[in-house]
């Protein structure tokens, strides 16, 4: 079967979407937190009560587990998880979690922020670089490579000459929390479609010039 550069990966296997974020409410509105969002969605999506996730064992993540698709009709098994870490230190729970469920790169989504992207806009990739992204190194460290998925949240530059790292740990804007539930739906809907799809589908639907 096609791996990654096709999109396509067996079904047998299960697939974990990860969502960076730092944990505790104190940072919970900030716009480095935005995969915690989209994982809570694809939670309750799942079928856990109010997007509410479980304790791994490990002790060092928060999980999910279902199965994509629509009643009747099941799709691969999916686990959604967040660290109970820093961003900066993200590496070590994917890597366990990667570990337990034994998940390959190529079945291994990650969902962070995006400063390249204006506020918004959502992209997939596979592989690249970390582009200063703390929690982007360090899974890149842990797993001794970048080859898995991003589900980019673009979150835009800081304006004038705000420092980037003020600028992540702050809220959203309030006329940017009304858009963002839009924008987390737009990422769910890529995250299942990159499962039952594949990459080059997802870009085609994502990608596209508006």
């Amino acid at each position: 079967m096609p791996g990654p550069a096709g999109g396509v990966t067996p079904a047998a296997g299960p697939w974990l979407v990860v969502g960076l974020g730092n944990p505790g409410p104190r940072y919970a509105g900030h716009r480095h937190n935005i995969g915690y969002h989209v994982i809570a969605e694809l939670a309750e999506e799942l079928g856990a009560p109010r997007g509410q996730l479980r304790a791994h064992k490990s002790g060092r993540a928060d999980v999910f587990e279902g199965r994509a698709g629509t009643p009747g009709n099941p799709g691969p098994r999916v686990v959604v998880g967040r660290g109970r870490t820093y961003m900066n230190e993200s590496g070590g729970p994917v890597a366990s979690l990667c570990d337990f469920y034994r998940i390959g790169l190529d079945r291994l989504i990650v969902v962070h922020d995006e400063l390249d992207l204006d506020f918004g806009e959502v992209r997939v990739k596979l592989g690249g670089g970390d582009n200063g992204h703390n929690g982007l190194r360090s899974i890149r460290s842990s797993l001794g490579s970048g080859e898995f998925y991003r589900i980019r949240m673009g979150i835009g530059r800081p304006p004038g000459r705000q420092e980037v790292s003020s600028f992540v740990l702050e809220d959203y804007r309030r006329e940017e929390r009304g858009e963002l539930p839009v924008q987390i739906g737009r990422a769910v809907e890529a995250a299942n479609m990159l499962i039952s799809q594949g990459l080059q589908a997802t870009q085609n639907r994502f990608h596209a010039p508006k």
